[in-house]
């Protein structure tokens, strides 16, 4: 049989697009394979995210919930990391809490990767790294380095203006991926507002007394290295401030704007009992003025471009050549969960809630995070 020349063209292209795509199967199919977490000396059970709303199971929203309980009366918290997949020490810091923390008052509640799906996936067109590597005292770890949103396998497309479903707010129709958008959530809307209502319901079921959401921001940004607190968590939150301080840990605070709707600390703080925050650290590969992402950048946290942006006094940080290493914003991140508790304990002394274990800031500063791996 004869070929044209046009058709053995195209059957060139079709083997080259079938090859490439050949290629790429298997970094697509250990995007989806979860990262391996342990189960440290407090961890009691680990549980689905499903088991406090059904229509997550079988998603990539069904999520690991590891529960830390003492066994001792006391309050209840929740650790949220992962929210946005592409902001590490807030995941880094949820493990590093399941791998080493022993409750030794009330309850402590862990979902590492809050929107598993964000890191099934990384930003096009951002060429991010897509895991991070350490050489920890077990050997070799490597973890995920995903997108701030849900993967579009899981919810496309998306429209040109987001509504938010609780207020009615009109927001780009991309930040209906962005689970920090989309609390409290809907059990018949997206995938990620099924997500964000999977949460709130086990804060409602849990009967949880505080939420703390860690992320990350660039160094440019107004509201970093801060905790933004509901109006009704503000007195905890400034007490774990001071506290921090103790530590030669500067923080801000600032409050939950109330016209900005979706927020894990808004909605969350409205919709439910819970004292709702979030904190921030300062990450380059944040940022838009940053050069080339890569994996050293991300751990390492330094960038020419933004040691030059601080000398033009364009920054909300002070940045040096050391600039912001993963072992420093980790080290913050489990410092202010640990300053959380002490200050919800102080106020609320007939609900204690603590725990030992976790390294110190000091001691992640001095050793960095490998030796806790």
């Amino acid at each position: 049989m004869a070929f044209g020349r046009n058709t053995i063209v195209s059957m060139v292209v079709l083997a080259f697009a079938l090859g490439a795509v050949a290629a790429v199967i298997p970094s697509y199919r250990a995007a989806e394979q979860d990262d391996v977490i342990r189960r440290g000396p407090g961890v009691t059970e680990v549980r689905k995210l499903s088991t406090w709303f059904e229509g997550l199971g079988g998603t990539n929203g069904d999520t690991d919930v590891y529960v830390l309980d003492s066994g001792k009366p006391g309050a209840t918290g929740l650790v949220l990391g992962g929210t946005h997949g592409n902001e590490p020490a807030g995941y880094m810091t949820a493990i590093l809490i399941v791998e080493h923390a022993v409750p030794t008052a009330g309850r402590l509640l862990v979902i590492p990767h809050a929107n598993r799906s964000s890191v099934t996936h990384t930003d096009y067109q951002e060429a991010s790294p897509r895991e991070l590597e350490f050489q920890g005292a077990s050997g070799r770890r490597a973890f995920r380095y995903g997108s701030r949103a849900t993967n579009p396998t899981d919810q496309w497309p998306d429209p040109d203006i987001y509504v938010h479903a609780a207020s009615g707010q009109q927001l780009s129709g991309a930040e209906t991926r962005n689970l920090n958008r989309a609390y409290p959530g809907r059990a018949d809307g997206t995938f990620t507002e099924r997500v964000a209502y999977g949460i709130a319901s086990l804060v409602r079921s849990e009967k949880v007394d505080f939420v703390v959401d860690l992320h990350e921001a660039s160094p440019e940004y107004p509201v970093v290295n801060a905790i933004v607190a509901h109006e009704r968590a503000m007195p905890v939150a400034s007490a774990a401030v001071l506290n921090l301080e103790f530590e030669d840990i500067t923080i801000g605070l600032e409050p939950s704007p109330k016209n900005l709707r979706g927020l894990s600390h808004r909605e969350l703080g409205d919709a439910t009992d819970a004292l709702a925050m979030l904190c921030e650290t300062s990450n380059v590969s944040q940022g838009r003025l940053r050069g080339a992402t890569d994996a050293r950048q991300v751990i390492e946290g330094t960038d020419d471009k933004y040691l030059h942006a601080a000398g033009l006094g364009r920054l909300s940080v002070p940045f040096d050549e050391h600039g912001w290493p993963m072992k420093q914003r980790v080290g913050r991140h489990a410092a202010t969960v640990v300053a959380i508790l002490a200050a919800f304990t102080s106020a609320h002394p007939d609900r204690p809630i603590s725990l030992s274990g976790l390294p110190s800031y000091a001691d992640l500063m001095a050793k960095g995070l490998e030796p806790y791996l």
